[in-house]
């Protein structure tokens, strides 16, 4: 299919507010003029052609990518990632770019999704393969996939009811699309028939469940977090993490935690908001409640006395699950919310809240819900007093926990089907 004309020409219109955007985020002047070139060309230089080009969104795409990218790593493949998101690509770099693979990975923004310019970077890196990572379907660069004839495939794929009905909204656009890709495989049978009805053809899905059941956490955040508790004295203390926040989520949780935070001295809450553009925002709130605050990013530790840790760093968050007994996760107390992956907790056997705005994950939650594997809050306040009530109760926390795991090994095995369907591509 040829993406349509108004379509083409809503993308030149906008791209003067996507450029104002991209500049008003940029950390510096070479950071701007890098993520233009790689957004609008000329493009990088090719690291190596013929790569497998796997397309991952942000951090949470990129984590779920990670084990099948690293077998192909291993094997001695070339690896391309384009990143839409500037936190996703720190990620997909903090994860790769490691001595023994240097040489086969590169890392890269994807183009504005125009014709000439997706036809252009095609034309640059000549990839294999195109894997888009969950959802992250761009018309333009599925379309000239066909005339590069390269094998364009969804991995893992999700579609939420929500974002059904925002593609369904261009259903034109939409089925064309669907129509041009090689394979999707999805996470589940909502999904499926989900796209099914938005016209992907359906001898081309199949459901092959989610590659992040499959996660562990990486050994070397294990061995730092116990590190970090013998040199920071945490073996005692009660570690409750507030992980992937968005706003308002930091100021309403802490609001309800400062009583608890102001009586128990062994009470400690680490705090890591989602976007690294709110770091001084949410440590400038915790100033304001006037909670004893420590910060990552200042190489800062959690003393005796700290009440808030404000992990402003990136990739980390395996390391702060490492030391913690009892999370909320981010994105579900918030409006529009949408919720984030409850999975890495959950593999480190940390008791695990969440509030009702999880649709982005729903059937993954719902699982663990049936079983009673996760807790669902309905406000901040429920979020704190179901919270503190984990953090205090050892076999509640464990009873959780054994409910959870339950609902991991079910899942397990995802990832070897993915890997298994990519090699008949290669």
């Amino acid at each position: 299919m040829a993406t349509p004309f108004w379509y083409n020409a809503a993308l030149k219109l906008i791209q003067p507010i996507y450029r104002a955007r991209i500049q008003k985020r940029a950390t510096s002047p070479q950071a701007l003029q890098q993520e233009c070139l790689e957004r609008f060309g000329p493009f990088q230089t090719p690291k190596n052609l013929k790569a497998l080009w796997f397309h991952v969104v942000s951090v949470g795409e990129t984590n779920a990518a990670q084990p099948i990218i690293e077998h192909y790593l291993k094997q001695g493949h070339a690896v391309l990632v384009t990143n839409t998101t500037k936190t996703g690509q720190a990620r997909a770099k903090a994860l790769f770019l490691k001595p023994e693979y240097e040489h086969l990975f590169q890392a890269v923004y994807l183009p504005a999704d125009q014709r000439d310019l997706v036809r252009n970077f095609y034309q640059k890196y000549q990839p294999k393969i195109l894997a888009l990572m969950e959802t992250e379907l761009w018309p333009n660069l599925i379309d000239v996939a066909q005339e590069f004839n390269v094998p364009c495939i969804v991995l893992n794929a999700r579609l939420s009811e929500k974002s059904a009905r925002g593609y369904a909204k261009v259903k034109g656009l939409t089925r064309g699309m669907l129509q041009c890709l090689d394979a999707l495989l999805a996470q589940d049978q909502a999904t499926q028939q989900r796209f099914i009805k938005l016209g992907m053809p359906v001898e081309k899905t199949q459901v092959l469940g989610s590659v992040k059941f499959d996660i562990g956490a990486p050994q070397h955040f294990i061995q730092q977090a116990q590190k970090l508790k013998k040199e920071w004295q945490l073996t005692q203390r009660k570690i409750i993490t507030l992980a992937s926040t968005h706003a308002p989520e930091e100021v309403k949780l802490l609001e309800q935690l400062k009583p608890a935070l102001m009586a128990d001295l062994n009470l400690v809450c680490i705090v890591v908001p989602r976007h690294p553009e709110r770091f001084d925002e949410v440590f400038a709130a915790c100033q304001a409640l006037n909670l004893n605050t420590q910060r990552r990013s200042l190489g800062q530790s959690i003393q005796p006395d700290t009440q808030v840790y404000l992990a402003d760093s990136m990739g980390e968050m395996w390391l702060w699950y490492a030391l913690t007994q009892a999370c909320y996760v981010g994105g579900s107390l918030n409006q529009p919310g949408g919720g984030h992956n409850i999975l890495e907790p959950i593999a480190l056997g940390v008791a695990t809240v969440l509030g009702q705005q999880y649709f982005n994950f729903q059937s993954i939650v719902d699982e663990f819900v049936a079983v009673d594997g996760v807790k669902v809050v309905r406000d901040f306040k429920h979020a704190c007093t179901i919270l503190l009530s984990l953090i205090d109760n050892l076999e509640q926390r464990q009873q959780l926990n054994l409910n959870a795991q339950q609902v991991m090994q079910r899942n397990q095995g995802a990832l070897a089907r993915h890997i298994q369907f990519l090699d008949t591509y290669l």
